[in-house]
């Protein structure tokens, strides 16, 4: 989740205090490993309690659109742990979403995310993990070791068609308070560190799953960390360094940040999206929401679809090449009131209704 105008923390505002613990403790056993040289089994397996991996070949059914799309949180507690994977998969048929975004950090959440995923393909929701990781490492190749384990222990875990490499990773390399459109806006170290998180996740990905589409993205108006991954780059103003290659750039956007195609920060006024479609791949939005706090619930359902959000993202679909947008989220949770479902994930908030009454009024 976007954190702009705040100070970076450790962990993205993504992950619950529970993940959290789950990954420092990784993090432990991730150093031990390479200290040791490495070894066969993963670093992320060692923290969780590792057991057997169901070698799944599933792959999700749906060969519909993915243009419509939620977020959510079955690793997170709350209503995702009440309300059984069949239920949800009705709530994201109902409102016409398509593809399903959560988290994974650990054995334990990826064994939760495929077991949800195999239930939603059979009814033709495309699920998809956010593999989260921190930048508490030492060096870049102890961050690509534990990236790796973390990366193949998901592909292993099931046969996700798309994974996403990190969340917000970016927003921990900034030079403070800075918008994140310049190169000299990022601390040199921390940015080696998640570019070893991001490779090592990329790597171990495809050394299970080669047919894999890797999703790599940010917030606000962080692009530059993207274009020096891509180009060689670090903050520092040296060349020559490993790059990134991914497939699709993924970028979340929030009420409290305006006009995605004129957002107006210390550097000036930026077209995200012209950014983005210029590093020459598809584009998903894949966290967008309303604070909490912007006002009521009907002001809230009528942002989320108004000339801000959906409306205008399906408005330059085609000039920018979105290829999906994933709300967030299903249930309000310790992440906050974002839900179009109340805590209990049986009650409806308005916003519900707006954005099931937009995806059919407006089929992509």
């Amino acid at each position: 989740m976007n954190i702009r105008h705040q100070a970076s923390s450790l962990f993205p505002r993504f992950m619950s205090a529970n993940k959290a613990s789950a990954i420092a403790t990784t993090l432990i056993a991730s150093a031990m490993l390479a200290a040791c040289g490495g070894g066969g089994d993963s670093a992320v397996d060692a923290a969780t309690g590792k057991a057997a991996l169901p070698q799944s070949t599933a792959k999700a059914a749906n060969n519909g659109s993915i243009f419509y799309g939620m977020n959510g949180h079955n690793s997170n507690g709350g209503a995702y742990d009440t309300t059984s994977a069949q239920k949800q998969l009705s709530q994201l048929q109902d409102l016409g979403a398509n593809i399903y975004r959560n988290d994974v950090y650990s054995q334990a959440s990826a064994n939760q995310v495929a077991n949800v995923a195999r239930t939603m393909a059979d009814g033709g929701v495309t699920v998809y993990p956010v593999m989260l990781l921190s930048l508490n490492y030492n060096n870049e190749d102890d961050a690509y070791n534990a990236g790796f384990a973390m990366g193949k222990q998901t592909a292993s875990s099931y046969r996700y068609p798309y994974y996403e490499v990190g969340n917000e990773l970016e927003a921990n390399t900034l030079n403070g308070n800075v918008d994140g459109t310049l190169w000299n806006q990022y601390d040199n170290r921390s940015y080696t560190i998640a570019r070893g998180v991001i490779r090592g996740m990329i790597a171990g990905v495809k050394s299970v799953d080669g047919s894999a589409k890797i999703v790599l993205g940010g917030t606000w108006l962080h692009y530059a960390f993207y274009q020096m991954l891509a180009d060689g780059s670090q903050p520092d103003g040296s060349w020559g360094h490993p790059t990134v290659s991914w497939d699709i750039t993924a970028w979340h956007w929030y009420s409290n940040e305006g006009d995605i195609t004129h957002a107006c920060g210390g550097t000036g006024c930026h077209d995200v999206l012209q950014v983005l479609h210029d590093m020459g791949k598809p584009i998903w939005i894949n966290e967008f929401g309303v604070r909490p706090d912007y006002g009521s619930y009907n002001q809230i359902a009528s942002y989320i679809t108004g000339n801000a959000m959906m409306a205008q993202y399906v408005s330059v679909a085609s000039k920018y090449n979105i290829q999906s947008i994933q709300a967030f989220e299903l249930y309000d949770d310790s992440e906050g009131a974002y839900g179009l479902f109340e805590s209990d994930g049986t009650t409806k908030k308005p916003a519900y209704s707006a954005y099931k009454d937009f995806v059919q009024s407006h089929p992509m």
